[in-house]
């Protein structure tokens, strides 16, 4: 495998990916799930890092049922453990193939209840999922998208990220907690890496660009919130959204169109909740350029602790 130019479109819209090598976090269900389809529809050879090996396994079933060429190669990785992703990157480096793509978009929203949940490394469960886990992996294989002729990285934030607000000083180890805070500090948090990894290596050829899905009515944090409003609020969360194909958009369009420094692929709906993917403004939050490179030092001091 060479690694892919993204200059030739396919039938479908998408550039032709077939020598492309790429890896889609949280491709088991839901969001994750349509973008590895629709990568692997266009040719990609997708790596499919899981936790659960068994949903995993479902849902390369479900790319295969109706594309049973597509090439999707299952990992065991646990985002939420150092270990864990560091075994997967020694995997990654050991088979030594340039990865073209790369879509950060697993995560966790934890809004059942108050109580501050831990990781085994002791970090607040969603900023080691959301931000810290694919961190430490972006800059374990960093050595294989530098590799690559045209390496894109698609970062998928959230609308929470917009009115979030990051305090790497006590990391919601000890300070005011609930779980929708540390769920948008997480994802302001991976925002701000991303947008500081393409900084740091657009002279070397790497393209980052962040993405958002909206809101998809049955899957992500929108199940979560809606057991928490009103039965209008209810009502009419479930009128509203993206289904989990339209939501993959943004992520894929993200990958595979240019998008200009300071902007983003997000729904081009009222309030970013739903429509077509589009490039749209960067949210405020993510535009400190001083809290990007900070967030970066944080990560390379954990990426460089084992």
């Amino acid at each position: 495998m060479t690694g892919a130019r993204l200059d030739r479109p396919s039938a479908d819209g998408l550039p032709d990916l077939r020598d492309a090598r790429g890896i889609v976090t949280g491709a088991s269900s839901g969001i994750g799930l349509e973008i590895a389809r629709g990568l692997a529809g266009a040719g990609a050879d997708l790596v499919v890092p899981v936790r659960d090996a068994g949903r995993g396994e479902r849902a390369i079933a479900s790319i295969r049922s109706t594309d049973p060429q597509a090439r999707l190669d299952p990992e065991r990785v646990d985002l939420a453990r150092l270990d864990s992703v560091r075994a997967l990157v020694e995997r990654l480096l050991d088979d030594g193939r340039p990865i073209d793509l790369l879509v950060l978009n697993a995560g966790i929203v934890l809004l059942g209840d108050r109580e501050r949940h831990m990781s085994a490394d002791g970090y607040e469960l969603h900023l080691h999922t959301n931000f810290l886990g694919h961190a430490v992996l972006v800059l374990g294989i960093l050595p294989l998208l530098l590799a690559a002729p045209e390496p894109r990285v698609a970062v998928q934030v959230s609308l929470a990220a917009a009115s979030a607000k990051l305090d790497l000083d006590d990391e919601f180890v000890t300070g005011s907690y609930t779980p929708l805070r540390a769920y948008g500090s997480s994802k302001l948090a991976l925002g701000l890496f991303g947008l500081e990894l393409g900084r740091r290596h657009s002279a070397d050829g790497l393209r980052v660009a962040l993405c958002h899905p909206g809101i998809v009515p049955d899957t992500g944090i929108a199940p979560a919130l809606r057991e928490k409003s009103s039965p209008f609020g209810r009502a009419l969360s479930r009128s509203l959204g993206n289904t989990p194909a339209e939501a993959a958009q943004p992520a894929v369009a993200a990958l595979t169109t240019d998008v200009a420094p300071g902007r983003f692929i997000a729904p081009s709906g009222p309030f970013q909740l739903s429509g077509p993917a589009e490039p749209r403004k960067l949210f405020r939050t993510l535009r400190d350029e001083t809290a990007a490179a900070r967030v970066w030092r944080f990560a390379e001091r954990i990426a460089h602790a084992g």
